[in-house]
């Protein structure tokens, strides 16, 4: 298993970040795909119409996001998502512990172009 953790500067504020990894509405703008999410603890989500799954553990209001996602008959990944302001947006830190060896580069590439990278689309 292995371990993914990175910082992204993205020029939006935290609160609007987090809005847009948050609510569901925003989820379908900057993916352009159906997505279930909620802020309650132990609540399921599904982003990318089911690609991505799992279950919502803690919210900091503007701050943090851990989740739970799920690989199948693997064990949990845990991804956790802080908000750190910045002069001219937020860096977001991105880390993500347990990765099946053979899901790394995929999930590596998923996080930088599709993820963050339609993230960063959204608030240009």
């Amino acid at each position: 298993m292995k371990e993914y953790k990175k910082y992204f500067k993205l020029e939006a504020s935290p609160a609007d970040l987090y809005n847009a990894l948050t609510n569901p509405v925003m989820i379908e703008i900057w993916t352009g795909e159906h997505a279930a999410m909620s802020t309650e603890p132990g609540s399921e989500f599904s982003l990318w119409d089911g690609e991505i799954t799992g279950r919502n553990i803690e919210f900091v209001e503007n701050f943090k996001i851990v989740q739970h996602w799920y690989f199948g008959d693997e064990e949990d990944s845990i991804v956790t998502i802080k908000l750190h302001p910045d002069k001219k947006g937020t860096n977001m830190e991105v880390h993500q512990t347990n990765i099946p060896d053979d899901a790394f580069d995929n999930m590596v590439d998923g996080w930088e172009e599709d993820y963050v990278g339609s993230l960063a689309e959204l608030f240009d």
